[in-house]
């Protein structure tokens, strides 16, 4: 097969991606059922959920540096293998360490599946990349959707979490299969001609590395934040839909408005621009997390709105302002900056573990312990806040900064 099938490629990587969405999606509402199935305290589970992020640093670090010599093919390939792993090591897990390592290794999947497709997707839209890149990480939000539905609707019929992990077997043989003997593209950076000194003197440049740092902690605020959104408002809705079954459904609608902000992304950042959009993010998501804190019932899924509507833009708007930015950085920036985002929501999983167990034992309510871990979250959106204010105001009237 000689021809690069671009749409077919395009398409395939987002069923990729909606996969990673849907372990995310799913083991959000698996953290109270494991605490009680296995008798894990909160700690104990946000070292489970940050394994995912832990694995996809770690691929992140292996293949962003070698995705130009393996190729886009190969490491799609090992994440439809880790995949597999993964996800039937997770139907029989028994423990803590079962489940730690088997969630490594869907992060490692779900890595490898970035560290292929944000760099699949610039090399076949080069002309539009942000655009391309917005359309495509909208399917995490929606596979997300598409996980937190499975689980309420499969807990609502008495079909426990074992099973919820085999539904997703399903769509990983799908993309398997897709992607099975196609031809992918080389990657940008070796399109256009830059030498690997280039991408690596790009990689370390300032507005890079101001980049990549600010990448932890808008990572942490979206991905710290919605992995446990579920267990911080257990008892929040059970009012609307029934007792300890109604608080996926607020990851489920915080993911839907973030798809549909991605979905329409490419109006809003031609007007404002990649860094203007951050800056919009920063503060609608932390006067989302402010309303959410303050917010029961019905209401909180009002509140749920600003803050997707704040995180919606966050990850491929710092992916397509160093794509645009910083071209010569090359498929090693992208797989740094993914890398260093699920760092981030690494160290914030059992930070907001450790957090939430501190202001249960304080307040002896899940609710008011739930509310006080968001206020702490809203930290991080200050200093972004001001970050990106920074940044806006320094390069507003810049429209290529040097490598």
């Amino acid at each position: 097969m000689n021809k690069i099938r671009t749409s077919l490629l395009f398409n395939t990587s987002c069923l990729a991606l909606v996969v990673t969405a849907l372990s995310f999606g799913t083991r959000g509402g698996f953290i109270t059922p494991w605490m009680e199935e296995f008798n894990l305290a909160g700690a104990e589970v946000g070292w489970i959920v940050g394994t995912a992020f832990w694995g996809f640093t770690l691929a992140m670090v292996i293949f962003g540096p070698l995705i130009d010599i393996l190729g886009i093919g190969k490491v799609m390939a090992i994440a439809f293998a880790c995949h597999i792993i993964g996800l039937t090591w997770t139907i029989f897990a028994q423990g803590f360490w079962s489940l730690f390592f088997s969630t490594m290794f869907i992060g490692i999947a779900n890595g490898s599946v970035e560290a292929a497709a944000n760099p699949l997707v610039t090399a076949l839209y080069p002309n539009n990349k942000t655009a391309k890149l917005n359309r495509f990480h909208m399917w995490f939000p929606a596979g997300i959707v598409i996980g937190g539905l499975i689980v309420f609707f499969l807990n609502e019929i008495g079909i426990g979490w074992r099973i919820q992990t085999a539904v997703m077997l399903v769509p990983t043989l799908v993309y398997g299969i897709l992607f099975f003997g196609q031809k992918f593209p080389k990657t940008e950076r070796v399109t256009v001609g830059a030498s690997y000194k280039d991408m690596l003197k790009a990689c370390v440049s300032p507005l890079f590395l101001f980049m990549a740092f600010c990448m932890l902690f808008t990572a942490a605020t979206e991905l710290g934040t919605n992995q446990w959104i579920a267990a911080l408002f257990n008892n929040s809705v059970s009012n609307l839909f029934g007792e300890g079954i109604g608080a996926i459904l607020i990851l489920v609608w915080i993911s839907a408005i973030m798809a549909l902000a991605r979905l329409v992304a490419g109006p809003v950042v031609h007007r404002l621009s990649g860094i203007g959009v951050l800056l919009f993010s920063a503060v609608f998501s932390g006067i989302g997390l402010y309303l959410m804190s303050i917010s029961s019932g019905a209401v909180l899924f009002a509140s749920a709105t600003v803050f997707a509507l704040g995180i919606g833009f966050f990850w491929p708007n710092m992916l397509g302002v160093v794509a645009e930015k910083v071209p010569t950085s090359g498929a090693l920036g992208l797989a740094i900056m993914g890398g260093i985002g699920f760092l981030g929501g690494a160290i914030a999983q059992p930070v907001l573990g450790k957090i939430y167990d501190v202001q249960t034992t304080k307040f002896g309510d899940d609710l008011a312990a739930g509310a006080a871990t968001l206020q702490y979250v809203i930290i991080l959106t200050a200093f972004l806040s001001l970050a990106f204010l920074y940044l806006f105001l320094k390069h507003r009237k810049k429209k290529v900064v040097e490598a």
